[in-house]
């Protein structure tokens, strides 16, 4: 493989494309392959739409001087992410986790943006495709990069930190996500703490979250280690209230502050006080900081609160485990309200604990009182319970257009594969996010 020669092009050119059906004049079309789908079989499409190279690993029937062989068109993107990423030296800080990574970095984005050129990760990019695509997105100006890495089992995470490199890294937690994966929680804790290990052997800096005794004992041996929690850390703070957006008072690390975002849930926290540590750890103003975390608001079905009629509805259907869907249930049974409705979906990739977990969500939920519940799909089909259940978010949301819910406080959430954000459809109109 000519890397250097791919990478002259890229100079010149620095937009890459996987996807024909998005591709435009003066692009790279890397023709990667799955399952379902094979890029090498639209090269010529890809130079007909004004592709100035084609990278393929695959024989693509013709000839053209705008072809480029490789042996494997994945590991080229990737070597080709690493080798651009070289060129840098700049801080790269990787965040991972199984809950609010995405929150995070967003957030950490935001208040870096406040003082230099950052980039980060867009959307969902987090995987083994969509962190090279990240990292080619960076441009000379870059000042500081934040990436996220997802991960579903082991050895990803360490993959990922070999094309990244990071410099600095956050493990938000270690929960019950992926665990058909990972092979257990213990294996969770493995796998996200393989950050962990490439910081520890390669004089990284990490940033933890003091309160969770693992992630202390994950990180012990790394040279630099900037603590936050609500005790015993760098920055200190702690949740004022949470109804209906989380307002944290900051105690420790910067001048006292309040800080009133647009988060829901006291689950937040967290994710409020790592920023706050990693913009004044990096030198960003103290008014920038909390300006840039109070301005944020959160977006694609992500701790969102919805205006739909005369409801309110906390959107958080983008994904969901055992972790998370506890700590949206707990965080909405603590709403002064006087009608509340849960509306949750199945939990996916839990393997043999998933029936297990799902009980576990069903005795939780029967511990408070609640105007309706519906339970969509998965193995809340298998659970004994009072509540109202569908197999599908399709059914669901026709049985609340049949059955309109008023005046109500609604939680809307699930996983990816649920596809909650269907029931928000059958609301009334009027929406509008707060």
């Amino acid at each position: 493989m000519n890397l250097e020669k791919i990478y002259q092009v890229y100079r010149q050119f620095p937009q890459i494309q996987t996807d024909t059906r998005k591709i435009r004049a003066g692009e790279i079309f890397f023709a990667l392959k799955g399952p379902n789908f094979n890029g090498n079989a639209f090269a010529r499409q890809a130079l007909d739409q004004g592709a100035v190279m084609v990278v393929v690993d695959e024989d693509p029937g013709f000839e053209d001087g705008r072809l480029e062989r490789v042996p494997d068109g994945l590991l080229a993107l990737q070597a080709l992410a690493t080798h651009h990423r070289k060129q840098f030296h700049i801080p790269f800080l990787a965040i991972t986790g199984s809950n609010g990574k995405t929150t995070t970095k967003e957030l950490v984005h935001a208040v870096l943006s406040c003082r230099y050129k950052a980039y980060t990760t867009q959307g969902n990019l987090n995987n083994h495709i969509g962190i090279p695509l990240t990292l080619l997105q960076i441009r000379p100006d870059a000042e500081i990069a934040v990436i996220e890495m997802g991960a579903n089992h082991q050895k990803e995470i360490e993959g990922y930190c070999k094309t990244v490199l990071p410099t600095h890294g956050i493990i938000t937690n270690c929960g019950k996500a992926h665990l058909e994966g990972f092979g257990g929680e213990e294996g969770v804790r493995k796998g996200k703490g393989e950050l962990y290990n490439y910081l520890r052997a390669n004089h990284g800096e990490a940033f933890v979250m003091w309160d969770y005794d693992y992630l202390r004992s994950m990180s012990a041996g790394i040279p630099k280690i900037v603590r936050y929690g609500s005790a015993d850390a760098d920055y200190e703070g702690y949740v004022v209230r949470s109804e209906p957006f989380l307002e944290v008072s900051v105690t420790k690390g910067i001048t006292p502050a309040h800080i009133r975002s647009k988060l829901v849930g006291d689950y937040n926290l967290a994710n409020v006080l790592v920023a706050v540590t990693v913009g004044k750890y990096f030198g960003v103003a103290e008014k920038d900081i909390i300006g840039a975390i109070e301005s944020y608001t959160p977006s694609n079905s992500r701790s969102q609160m919805v205006r739909k009629g005369n409801n309110d509805i906390i959107l958080d259907a983008y994904n969901a485990n055992p972790n998370s869907m506890r700590a949206a249930i707990e965080n909405l049974a603590r709403q002064h309200h006087a009608s509340k409705v849960v509306m949750i979906g199945a939990m996916a990739e839990l393997g043999e604990d998933s029936q297990r977990e799902h009980l576990d969500i069903v005795s939780l939920l029967q511990q408070y009182s609640w105007k309706d519940v519906i339970l969509v799909g998965g193995d809340f089909g298998n659970a004994n319970h009072p509540y109202r259940y569908f197999p599908d978010s399709a059914k669901a949301a026709e049985w609340v257009r049949q059955n309109p819910v008023s005046q109500s406080l609604v939680l809307v959430k699930g996983s990816r594969s649920m596809q909650m954000e269907k029931v928000m459809d059958a609301f009334p109109d009027g929406s509008a996010a707060r």
